[in-house]
């Protein structure tokens, strides 16, 4: 079965299947990647919450970053936001992003409790 959550006309904010919770990407507010990334991670775990899971049950990562001279410092606060021991598969690239705006977009794939 297929449980989509806060779904809208255009996307769903998690799809649910076979145990797994698919999160839409997230982005955040603030002037920094730094802020952006802290921002988006809230919003990440919200949605972990909502779907079932947490930070421990995270299977995969994408993080896209609109310029890749920013890495150090969204990692900076992605390392602190993971908890030790629960690093999950990532991949990270530079792409153009929804708005000019904005640094940082991370998309999650995470096992439900």
């Amino acid at each position: 079965m297929i449980e989509r959550i806060d779904t809208g006309p255009r996307m769903s904010k998690i799809v649910k299947h076979d145990g797994v919770a698919y999160l839409c990407g997230q982005v955040g507010d603030g002037d920094t990647v730094a802020d952006q990334t802290r921002d988006c991670l809230s919003r990440v775990d919200a949605l972990l919450h909502k779907a079932g899971s947490s930070r421990e049950h995270i299977l995969q990562a994408t993080i896209w970053l609109a310029d890749m001279k920013d890495f150090a410092d969204m990692n900076a606060v992605w390392d602190a936001w993971v908890p030790e021991g629960f690093a999950p598969a990532r991949a990270c690239g530079e792409a153009k992003l929804a708005r000019e705006t904005l640094k940082v977009e991370i998309i999650i794939i995470a096992a439900c409790d």
